[in-house]
């Protein structure tokens, strides 16, 4: 039987992300942001207490792009739905499985936020980062790593959020896992990243020597065709073999639309570096009109979804409508990403042909990167987009003590460049060796005491702020 355990306390605090380059997805420019930290003691039935930790950026207009809220309205609902989840969480004073305790809060939770006007998307990232913390405890607590702790199911993963999958398919899986120890970047190329010459995506100095590249959209068929176009050209010029993904962040306004950029890449020979390289696109559309179109024809294309992967049947709901993946981010709950694997993996066995690619949201150096590459690697995500390392200078704003405790930690995920300690890019793949310790993927925890408490707004919903 899997441990159990109750959640004493959570506490969550924050530190400055400034970037060192503008960051464009769709219609947001993100230029600095706040990275939450959370901290979850734990008891452990019959063995004790034990600490643990997450971290996540809090990126503004993606959980929620609705316009007539600004980036810190969206922010601020993030700082809800954590503070939100932490009191279901601890409202629960007995024993329970780790993922009984998320399982259990769930739906309040969605309920909770949407009585502040925050929707499921932004609301699953409360109960997401407290998980990870969870965990963390957890496996530290028994001295376990992820990758063995996962194998055994040690948080007690179940299907009741998944009953079109049932326990043996999750118990199935998680058996099989084996960790990856190489995972390949895949390059994000922002729509204000430069696309010719020095540092543009051709040159190595920028991309790190990636062998996947990920590149943006902005809904406009033919303002991205002829912008793909570009890209493709230099990309032609690799000395390797390439691949790449499309991500148009909700930015084509329906099928017509999408359908005028496929029929683009399928006809227009100066897209061929792009087409031919194509390995899916990522959340065309807005999530509620993904939600009530059908692909159709398109389907001669892979596509998946990012943002409209909100609930636990978002995927079977997608897969109805002609997509064949969905995306893993930490920030979304790692849960629903190993059972979105085991599903991807179930209905794969039985005849079709479904996967879960890896889509990072910005994670950082440090705990952010680390359990993020950790979930990739055990669900079998051969590459994910890594943008982190390329728009924040390193550790930024984390304190010179605790940077090189992480390199002296984990010194194959990291190296010293000068007076700056990066992410370690080997041959355009991260390793992922040093993140099988004892705890959720790390050796490191932050300096506590040099982080401020998270700011909480008001208790009211997003839309009284927004008059």
């Amino acid at each position: 039987m899997p441990p159990r355990i109750a959640v004493r306390d959570i506490s969550f605090f924050e530190r400055p992300i400034p970037f060192a380059k503008p960051f464009r997805f769709g219609s947001v420019v993100i230029t600095s942001s706040v990275q939450v930290f959370v901290r979850a003691e734990i008891e452990i039935e019959g063995k004790g207490t034990s600490i643990g930790a997450s971290a996540e950026m809090m990126a503004s207009k993606w959980f929620d792009k609705r316009a007539h809220l600004s980036p810190q309205q969206t922010i601020d609902g993030l700082r809800r739905a954590l503070a939100i989840a932490r009191e279901l969480y601890l409202a629960r004073s007995g024993f329970d499985t780790a993922f009984g305790h998320h399982a259990a809060i769930i739906a309040a939770q969605v309920e909770g936020c949407a009585k502040e006007d925050i929707p499921p998307l932004a609301a699953g990232f409360g109960p997401a980062e407290i998980d990870k913390a969870i965990l963390d405890a957890l496996l530290r607590g028994l001295g376990a790593n992820f990758f063995d702790g996962m194998t055994e199911n040690l948080a007690g993963i179940d299907a009741r959020l998944s009953p079109d999958l049932g326990d043996d398919a999750i118990a199935q899986f998680l058996s099989g896992r084996r960790r990856l120890e190489r995972v390949a970047i895949r390059h994000t190329v922002g729509m204000d990243d430069t696309v010719e010459g020095e540092g543009g995506v051709a040159d190595a100095n920028e991309n790190a020597g990636a062998r996947y590249f990920k590149l943006k959209l902005n809904g406009d068929p033919a303002a991205d065709a002829a912008r793909l176009i570009r890209i493709g050209n230099e990309l032609a010029k690799l000395p390797y073999e390439y691949k790449v993904t499309l991500d148009a962040n909700e930015q084509y306004a329906d099928l017509s639309a999408l359908g005028a950029l496929v029929e683009r890449l399928e006809r227009d020979s100066a897209l061929k570096p792009i087409a031919g390289k194509l390995l899916y696109i990522e959340q065309p559309m807005p999530r509620d009109i993904t939600r009530q179109s059908p692909l159709g024809a398109l389907t001669g294309r892979d596509f998946i979804i990012d943002e409209a992967d909100d609930s636990y049947d978002a995927f079977p709901a997608a897969r109805a409508l002609g997509y064949r993946g969905i995306s893993s981010k930490s920030c979304k709950g790692i849960y629903k990403s190993v059972i979105n694997a085991a599903r991807a993996a179930k209905w794969s066995a039985d005849g079709g042909r479904y996967f879960i690619s890896g889509e990072d949201l910005t994670c950082q150096a440090g705990l952010g990167v680390q359990q993020d590459l950790a979930l990739g690697a055990l669900i079998g995500v051969t590459h994910a987009e890594r943008n982190g390392h390329h728009y924040v200078d390193g550790f930024a704003e984390t304190p010179a003590a605790e940077a090189e405790a992480f390199l002296s930690a984990h010194p194959d995920l990291y190296i010293r460049d000068g007076n700056i300690i990066r992410l370690s890019i080997h041959d355009g793949d991260l390793l992922t060796g040093s993140l099988a310790a004892p705890g959720f993927a790390t050796s490191v925890h932050p300096e506590w005491s040099a982080l401020p408490p998270l700011q909480q707004p008001k208790a009211k919903t997003l839309q009284e702020q927004a008059i």
